[in-house]
């Protein structure tokens, strides 16, 4: 019997102590391992009383990911995709910047392709979303209804659309109800959410293989978000021309989101050392810790990365090393989706949300009106 959880007001306090070294991020609330030592005593002292029975370590990992079709041009198949799915109404996500270049404009000509499949477009989509983003994202989804939901961008896009099909489908939730706790309550996900198909246009965050979706608190100064396998893609279509539009700081930093993805996964804390045993499966998290079958995919993208993202930012024209860093995307999500990351994420992201406050750096390359500190570079 695992010992009664910290309160919520307790861990509340513990994450305000530690905002400089720390904050939650992909999936804390499902175990996360990046917290510093300190606020983990300190948790386990406020959170387990004496006498407490020994807790048991997990002994068993779960493997998830979406469906992935991968090839040149394949974006044109999306309409007959989701004709084949019978879809009602197509709700297209995207951001300013893409709406007008190539990879937008295939996934639109072939959903116009098909006689009677209807779709509406957001194209106001943040990079690195915000709270005010993602409900603003929302709104619009609820009032559209869409049966089915389609996401051509990158990890920020793909991540909002997940979070419209999740609070479409739960019409009267708040926001904070499935953010992690101890932010949001972090309630489990019982509905079947709609279909969603990503279309990633940066070789980085491998969001079209994962169910974990990312926001900036700016309030709270520090990004965290909702994980949980039922917001997976159904499918992930990666084409190797839709990063050919990217500019070079692109290439580069989602480029070092891969490098850190497939590392921080390849080296977490094997899945036989978490604890405690969850009680019952549904429970199991889905940042498991390293595993076998993480490791096989973590290992080739960080081989993967390391041969091809130099050859990558050295010339613009190299497109098999950017086909090969496309794979290695998709095969580095894989890998952290179901091992999860640690330490070199939890520092990041006090960066990303103290920097709206302070610095208030804008990378090059980035065409954006508020400060930014891409995930690959911090």
């Amino acid at each position: 019997m695992a010992p009664p959880p910290a309160s919520r007001s307790v861990i509340r306090r513990l994450i305000y102590a530690a905002q400089h070294t720390a904050c939650p991020c992909h999936g804390c609330r499902t175990g996360g391992t990046h917290n510093p030592l300190h606020a983990i005593n300190q948790m386990r002292k406020f959170a387990t009383p004496v006498n407490a029975p020994p807790i048991e370590k997990e002994y068993a990992f779960e493997v998830a990911a979406s469906n992935l079709r991968f090839g040149e041009g394949v974006t044109r198949e999306v309409g007959m995709d989701f004709k084949n799915l019978k879809a009602r109404k197509v709700a297209v996500f995207t951001d300013p910047n893409l709406k007008d270049l190539p990879p937008v404009k295939m996934a639109i000509a072939s959903l116009e392709s098909q006689t009677d499949l209807p779709f509406v477009l957001y194209d106001r989509v943040v990079a690195e979303p915000t709270e005010a983003s993602w409900r603003d994202a929302i709104a619009w989804s609820r009032e559209q209804d869409a049966s089915h939901f389609l996401a051509v961008g990158g990890g920020s896009v793909i991540d909002t659309a997940k979070a419209a099909n999740l609070f479409t489908v739960y019409k009267d939730s708040d926001l904070f109800d499935f953010i992690n706790a101890p932010v949001g309550k972090g309630l489990p996900i019982e509905e079947k959410l709609r279909p969603l198909i990503a279309i990633p246009t940066t070789a980085g965050t491998g969001s079209e293989t994962t169910g974990t979706a990312i926001l900036d608190i700016t309030s709270m100064s520090f990004k965290t978000g909702i994980a949980n396998r039922a917001m997976k893609p159904m499918l992930g279509i990666v084409d190797t021309l839709n990063t050919r539009t990217c500019p070079p700081e692109l290439h580069i930093s989602s480029g070092l989101d891969v490098l850190f993805h497939s590392l921080e996964s390849y080296t977490a804390i094997p899945y036989t050392e978490r604890m405690p045993r969850p009680a019952n499966p549904i429970l199991r998290p889905a940042y498991q810790g390293s595993n076998p079958v993480a490791d096989i995919f973590s290992m080739w993208a960080l081989k993967t990365t390391v041969e091809m993202l130099p050859r990558v930012a050295k010339n613009q024209d190299d497109h098999e090393a950017m086909r090969q860093m496309l794979l290695a995307s998709s095969f580095a999500g894989i890998g952290f989706g179901n091992a999860g990351v640690h330490l070199c994420h939890g520092i990041s992201y006090p960066i990303s949300g103290l920097n709206k406050k302070g610095p208030k750096y804008k990378h090059p390359g980035y065409k954006v009106d508020h400060p930014i500190v891409p995930h690959g570079v911090r």
